[in-house]
Parts: C-alpha cells; sequence; structure tokens
C-alpha cells in the first residue's frame, strides 16, 4: 500500500508541475511572439521564423521561474488533495505532513539537478541559435557587443557617415589585449585600421598602448607608429562586462569543467562565480519554495478556497523574489560578500520552512 501511495503522490506531483509549465509556457509563446512579430515587421521573412525563435527562447525563461512556478505547483497539489480528502486519506495509512513533505521536496531537489545537468544544455544551445539567427537579422542595430570563441568584437557608430569594428582577443584587469580596430566609411570600406597590443578601456576615453595606424591615402595605406594614443568610445569597461553577461547561452556544466578556460578567455571572474552559484543554489531553491508552499497548506485538513491561497501564495513569491533580487544587488555592489548575496536567500528561507515544517507536522 505504501508504494501505491508513494506512486500517487509523485505522479500528481509531477502532473501538476507539468501542468503549470505548460500553461506559463503558453503565456510566454504569446506574450514574446509579439515581440519577435515586432522585430522582422519590416524583414521578409515567413511567420514561421519568429514562431520558431519565441518557441525556443521560453524553455530559458521557463527555468529562470521555475521556482516560482514550483511553488504554484505545489500549492495546488496539495490544497487539491486536502480538499478532496485524499491527505486525510493518506494520513490514515501513516503518513504524516512531515513524511510527505520531504517526498515532494526532495522531488523538486533532484529535479533541480536534472535540470541543471540534463535540460540546461539544451536551453542554453537553444539561446545561442537564438542569439546567433537574431544577430544575423540585425544588421541595423548601431551598436553591437558581443563575445564569443574568437574574443571580444565591438561595432560602433562613431558619427552618421562612419562605423567602427573593434576586436580583442581577451580581456584583462581593465585592459583589452591584441586589438584591432577598423573605421569604415559609409560604404564599409576601410579608412583606418589601427592596432594596439594593450587598450585600458576603464573609462569612455581609451587609451592605446604600442599602436600601428594604417591611414588610407590615394589608395594606399601609410603606415605610422606611435607609444600612445586616445579614441572616445560609447562603451568602457563596465558597459562592455554589462553587455556580454548573458550567461544564458553558457551551460552549467561547461562552468564548473571549464571555469579556468572561461576567466583566461576574459570572462569576468565575479560574474562567473555569481552564474555558478546562482546555478548550485537551485535545486536547493526549489526544495525551499516546496517547503513554504507545505508550510502554507498543510497546516489543516478543512477544506479552504484554492484561489486565496494562490493569491496569497503569489503576493509572498513575489516578496521572496524582491528579497532574492535585492540580496544580488547588495552583492554586486560589494555590500556584502557576492557568494553570500546569491545563498542568503536560500538559507533565510530554510529557517522560516524548516520551524513551519515542524509545526505542520505536528498537526
Amino acid at each position: 500500500m505504501n508504494n501505491v501511495i508513494t506512486k500517487y503522490l509523485l505522479k500528481n506531483f509531477l502532473k501538476s508541475i507539468f501542468m503549470w509549465v505548460s500553461i506559463f509556457y503558453c503565456f510566454g509563446v504569446i506574450l514574446s511572439l509579439f515581440e519577435e512579430i515586432e522585430f522582422f515587421k519590416n524583414l521578409e521573412v515567413s511567420l514561421l521564423k519568429p514562431l520558431l525563435l519565441t518557441s525556443i527562447s521560453v524553455p530559458g525563461i521557463i527555468i529562470k521561474i521555475l521556482p516560482f512556478i514550483i511553488f504554484i505547483s505545489s500549492m495546488w497539489f496539495m490544497i487539491k488533495i486536502r480538499n478532496n480528502k485524499d491527505l486525510l486519506t493518506i494520513k490514515v495509512f501513516g503518513y504524516s505532513n512531515l513524511k510527505i513533505f520531504f517526498m515532494l521536496a526532495f522531488t523538486s531537489f533532484f529535479l533541480g539537478w536534472l535540470i541543471l545537468f540534463l535540460i540546461n544544455p539544451i536551453t542554453s544551445s537553444m539561446s545561442k541559435y537564438y542569439e546567433k539567427t537574431k544577430s544575423n537579422y540585425a544588421r541595423d542595430i548601431d551598436h553591437l557587443v558581443t563575445f564569443n570563441k574568437n574574443g571580444l568584437w565591438i561595432k560602433e557608430n562613431i558619427n552618421n557617415n562612419e562605423t567602427r569594428i573593434i576586436s580583442a582577443v581577451k580581456i584583462e584587469g581593465f585592459n583589452l589585449h591584441d586589438v584591432t580596430i577598423f573605421r569604415l566609411d559609409q560604404n564599409y570600406k576601410v579608412k583606418k585600421k589601427i592596432i594596439s597590443k594593450i587598450v585600458n578601456v576603464e573609462n569612455n576615453e581609451w587609451i592605446l598602448n604600442k599602436v600601428k595606424i594604417l591611414d588610407l591615402k590615394d589608395g594606399l595605406f601609410v603606415k605610422q607608429e606611435i607609444e600612445n594614443y586616445k579614441i572616445t568610445s560609447i562603451y568602457n569597461l563596465e558597459k562592455i562586462t554589462t553587455l556580454f553577461k548573458n550567461f544564458d547561452t553558457l551551460p552549467f556544466l561547461d562552468i564548473l569543467l571549464n571555469y579556468d578556460h572561461l576567466i583566461e578567455n576574459g570572462y569576468n571572474k565575479k560574474l562567473l562565480n555569481e552564474n555558478l552559484n546562482s546555478w548550485l543554489s537551485f535545486p536547493f531553491f526549489l526544495f525551499m519554495m516546496t517547503a513554504i508552499a507545505a508550510v502554507l497548506t498543510m497546516g489543516t485538513l478543512k477544506k479552504s478556497d484554492n484561489i486565496k491561497f494562490i493569491m496569497i501564495g503569489i503576493i509572498l513569491c513575489i516578496t521572496v523574489f524582491y528579497l532574492k533580487d535585492l540580496s544580488k544587488a547588495l552583492g554586486q555592489t560589494d555590500r556584502i560578500p557576492l557568494i553570500l548575496s546569491v545563498w542568503s536567500p536560500v538559507i533565510a528561507l530554510s529557517f522560516f520552512s524548516f520551524i513551519g515544517v515542524f509545526q505542520i507536522n505536528e498537526k
């Protein structure tokens, strides 16, 4: 009988999660589709293109809000088995609130690890395809920053008639290394080429060292070598690292296994640490969101209004996510250690949850 009850709980809990994931996926597709159609409205593409891009971009969003979805799913499932008296029946067969809670919470916990190792690589590949496809159609973008295996690339309009293309092998500290700058006219023909070993980009006024300048004059490039040279850009180090810190295209396993290699390629160590710890805390966060749902719903066997509990849960969940973002902001501004800022919401929720869980176990 215990096996039957366990299968019943896990099967219906997972069905509840799948149902809510499907609902949020449909909403995500509907909302994102309008944005993609707006992007492609002046381009000669079929409706299938924005629909395809929407469908592959939404799974990454779903993973980001999965703690919220797990919370809603857990509340929905627990209220359902309480209102239809299944919870009372299960208790008659010797299942306590604590046992039911741990069964569901550890299911969420293992689901989190499953997503990190199996689903996240797939959604990251989808995000890469999405970004690559959008960039191919974004030829009219005036300013563009991208970072790939070939290093950093920047496109910048410096006036109405000229464009600047900048490439750098890597970023180290405040400096770009092995930099090549192409200055193009309105027909995208090279007017000037600047080569520098090290470029300081701490501020918007870039300082180039050991510079070679090739100027186009009368159809020939004239070479000039100088020790220092300055250019003004709309970008500085902070803005560059902010623009290419999109870790949606970087799988958890890639960060975990190639951490040192990513640092060598120029990824910001602070951002990598933040992202790595965010992923590591992900399964624990799912566990805690199930715990909060259990505390709210399993304190009584009385039938109640589902909508009332869902609304209370949503308000509480929004509060949790606000505090989580606040904690991250404190870490990013060095008010508290960055790793602590990622884990502190989980730690805080664990104190609240476990006190509540032991209280509902007495009922």
